[in-house]
């Protein structure tokens, strides 16, 4: 499984993102895959990335949250069970990950 977290410096919300991937991982027993960060710095890099902010989450190539919204150098918002937030849920993570492992 290929994991990469994109992400620009000024966001506040990736670190959670990575952590609560990490404990994804970990809960379907994938805790030694390695998440790949992609840092990206500028508003030309977000359009060749189709970066739809950050933190962006794509396993196997894909964002599993896929927006609806452009690219740019913004923060990200995930719908969870408990409201808007900065990051997906570790159960939304948890399933992104088994549906990943079904394709």
């Amino acid at each position: 499984m290929d994991i990469e977290l994109l992400y620009f410096d000024g966001c506040p919300n990736w670190e959670k993102a990575r952590d609560r991937l990490a404990e994804a991982l970990a809960a379907t027993g994938n805790a030694g895959t390695p998440i790949r960060l992609r840092r990206i710095e500028t508003p030309e890099a977000a359009e060749r990335a189709a970066f739809p902010g950050s933190p962006t989450i794509r396993i196997d190539g894909i964002d599993p949250f896929a927006p609806t919204d452009g690219v740019g150098l913004s923060c990200r918002v995930y719908r969870t069970v408990t409201g808007l937030g900065g990051a997906p849920s570790v159960a939304d993570l948890i399933l992104a990950l088994r549906q990943a492992e079904d394709r």
